[in-house]
């Protein structure tokens, strides 16, 4: 390479870097902004419902404008823009990334706080300061003396995540229905349920599209949210030099002082319309994942903020010339000339900004999937380049029926913008708590910062919180109870889950136990290569056990696989696997910890096994080279041991030569090791896991049998099975069918069915 081309390639590679970014701020238009730029179509008729009615002068109309200003620049800006999408967990976020990110570096959380064998990963290191503030050891201490707080800390997470959840079918609904009822200012003949009704077509059509993919939506839909951000905003350049232009004078705090002093408390109540301004703040967050921190700053900063404070701007310049109008403001603000065309974009704009908190549905219910809090669906994943675009077919049409029945039952935008506008604040309120949290004991900031951002963003929050909960009658109730149907879900689920695995961790059998019966069971080896899947990392599973105590018999080849989600986002392919022998070499028995992050890729089956043998055969090799000891585990795919690289290399004395046969011979032996675990292989490969039915004991409570025997065996009867998820092939599958019955809390009893079940084994 020529020194000319060699100074052009740090170049190229910013330029490449350079248009990755904008490639990705352009996408971001259709799948993050969407919900937050079409809040202007409804934030006015939302707020001037109520009794702000009563209160139509200049100086409310005015303070209106400058409150959704000064929110949008808080709390949209500063708080999200500035501040929480740099708490991304190695680039994800959400609540839930939040929550794994804390899991990860301390031991507050009940998600699994990283084990020994984990620690090395290089997904666990953080660039963040070593030294412990007085704050962060006092936070922690309390959270790890308490078990209490840890469990209190998971249900509010959990109910953060399930309002996002709930966000998802109202936010379809409400944007739509509000789009779509600009027809009645055209045609007045118009009735309610004409407008419902092409409410409902433009639903099915927005969530029948989902399955192309987050990659193909966003294309399609960021040239339309483009087109209606240049609408907004040239129709509010218009209608401040025509009809006010002091109108921004408001953008000065007074008016927000000079509102509340006139209105009272009918101002406060009036806030739960205001918040609507924000709706979708909380999408550029949790949708993180699917682009890049800077790409979403760039668009928000330079093109989505400007716009929309310009739209607010326009539209209160043509309200204090127009009062009567407050009921139907955005589309009596057009000029006559481009109502049509603004309508038709405004109508494809509200699905793009459906799309945004569709997407970040999927994203959060994939990441509590992967963690053990939601239940086993299936999640295909759109895009090669981009891991966090993903498609969920079981919730996507779930949340069209729930968004279709809630634009049917309610038909009044005033009556979903409250539910909307309280699911919207408890997020975010969510979100402020477990900022405070991480600043201090992931950031370990001083208390001053933390003290700094809590209140600024906490008491802003909870006034507008402390407004929305006057909804509740009105509306507000739904959001409500969504979101407890949905964490008694997320919370059985999770409880159901980690009793299993507690039972299969107490109960595991040990090896030698096992095999000094096994001339008494008469135990036989058979052809082929067996995959033993369960949640243990040591020992062997009492399913197993089970098994062989009731079929005698198990393959050559054995190997305990154990799949563990982390609380990373992904994990390097080559720090995955983490493999160890068990027992004399002889035995060619092997145990494989398969470590997965939250957002890794789906897990093909016939590629799985492929991979996994050969890992197993690369760790035969690295066993001789590293010397490694019976029983230790070695993670396969890195570079080897530059040592005994030294050894073969150097200059070979009498002895070094002793050592280099006495390497070679045993190299034969594993030569002989790999033959072997070839000739199995095309043998062929089964698949055994455990059918498990989980019981509560019959003295367990009301309420605990209730959560397990109705709860969580409906869930798990109903979601994929664990083997389909997975890809197992139904021909190779060996499901070993076991119940686990569970006693007191203290101390669990569990009880195991009398015989193993057998469903088509097949070897080869």
């Amino acid at each position: 390479m020529d020194p000319e081309s060699r100074s052009r390639s740090p170049e190229s590679r910013s330029w490449k870097a350079y248009r990755t970014t904008l490639l990705l701020a352009y996408q971001s238009f259709g799948v993050v902004y969407g919900d937050l730029s079409i809040s202007p179509i409804y934030v006015y008729k939302s707020t001037f419902s109520g009794k702000l009615r009563l209160h139509e002068e200049d100086a409310e109309i005015l303070g209106v404008l400058s409150l959704v200003f000064w929110t949008l620049t808080l709390i949209a800006l500063c708080k999200y823009i500035i501040f929480v999408l740099g708490a991304d967990d190695n680039g994800e976020g959400g609540t839930f990334a939040l929550y794994s990110l804390m899991c990860r570096n301390t031991k507050m959380g009940l998600l699994g706080t990283p084990q020994a064998a984990h620690e090395h990963l290089s997904a666990y290191k953080l660039e963040t300061s070593s030294k412990e503030t007085r704050t962060s050891l006092s936070v922690k201490n309390f959270f790890e003396k308490h078990r209490t707080s840890r469990i209190a800390l998971l249900l509010f997470v959990l109910l953060g995540t399930s309002m996002v959840i709930g966000d998802g079918v109202l936010t379809p609904a409400m944007s739509v229905l509000s789009a779509v009822s600009g027809l009645r200012i055209k045609i007045p003949r118009l009735n309610e349920n004409c407008t419902v009704f092409v409410s409902c077509i433009v639903l099915v059509g927005l969530f029948a599209l989902q399955h192309y993919g987050t990659h193909r939506v966003s294309f399609l839909f960021a040239p339309i949210l483009i087109a209606w951000l240049g609408c907004i905003s040239g129709i509010g350049i218009y209608n401040i030099f025509k009809w006010n232009p002091d109108v921004v004078r408001a953008l000065s705090p007074y008016y927000v002082y000079n509102f509340f002093k006139k209105t009272g408390k009918d101002g406060w109540s009036s806030l739960g319309g205001v918040v609507l301004c924000i709706t979708g703040a909380e999408a550029m967050f949790a949708d993180l994942g699917h682009f890049s921190k800077l790409s979403i700053r760039v668009a928000f900063a330079a093109v989505v903020y400007p716009c929309l404070v310009v739209a607010y701007m326009g539209e209160a310049a043509y309200l204090s010339k127009h009062r009567e109008d407050l009921q139907s403001s955005f589309y009596k603000a057009l000029p006559e000339s481009v109502f049509w065309p603004v309508f038709i974009i405004a109508t494809l704009a509200t699905v793009v900004g459906s799309q945004a908190i569709i997407s970040a549905t999927f994203s959060i219910i994939s990441q509590c999937r992967a963690l053990g809090c939601f239940p086993r669906v299936k999640i295909i994943h759109s895009s090669s380049h981009i891991h966090g675009q993903i498609y969920i077919p079981e919730v996507n049409w779930l949340l069209m029926l729930l968004c279709l029945a809630v634009t049917v039952g309610f038909r009044d935008t005033n009556m979903i913008g409250n539910a909307y506008g309280l699911a919207v604040i408890i997020v975010m309120f969510v979100t402020t708590c477990l900022m405070f949290l991480i600043i201090t004991t992931v950031w370990k900031q001083s208390i001053f910062l933390v003290l700094l951002f809590v209140i600024t963003f906490g008491s802003f929050e909870l006034l507008y919180f402390s407004a929305c909960l006057t909804k509740v009658p009105h509306g507000g109730w739904f959001p409500l109870i969504f979101s407890l149907i949905i964490l008694l879900v997320m919370s059985t689920w999770h409880y159901g889950t980690a009793m299993k695995q507690a039972f299969e961790l107490q109960n595991k059998v040990c090896l030698d136990h096992l095999l000094s019966i096994s001339p008494s069971l008469g135990l036989v080896r058979v052809p082929g290569v067996g995959l033993v899947y369960s949640n243990i990392m040591t020992g062997v599973p009492p399913m197993f056990a089970h098994f062989v105590t009731n079929f005698p018999a198990f393959h050559r080849i054995l190997i305990f696989v154990c799949l563990k989600t982390l609380t990373v986002p992904k994990v390097p392919v080559d720090e995955r696997f983490l493999i160890g022998r068990i027992g004399p070499p002889e035995y060619r028995l092997f145990r494989c910890i398969v470590r997965h992050g939250y957002k890794d890729g789906g897990r093909d089956s016939h590629e799985f096994e492929n991979q996994l043998l050969l890992k197993v055969a690369e760790y035969l090799q690295q066993e001789v080279g590293d010397s490694l000891v019976n029983g230790e585990m070695s993670v396969v795919g890195q570079p080897s041991n530059p040592v005994v690289d030294a050894v073969v290399g150097s200059e070979r004395t009498e002895t070094s030569k002793k050592r280099v046969r006495f390497r070679e011979a045993v190299r034969e032996d594993v030569r002989q090791e790999v033959r072997e675990l070839v000739e199995e292989r095309e043998a062929g490969v089964s698949y055994m896991m455990g059918h498990t039915c989980v019981l509560a004991h019959e003295s367990s409570s009301f309420i605990k049998k209730f959560a397990i025997n109705v709860v969580y065996g409906f869930l798990r009867r109903n979601s994929r099975r664990p083997a389909v998820a997975l890809g197992m092939p139904h021909t190779s599958l060996i499901e070993v069918g076991m119940v686990y019955q569970r006693g007191e809390e203290i101390n669990p009893i569990f009880t195991i069915s009398s015989a193993a079940v057998i469903a088509d084994a097949k070897h080869g």
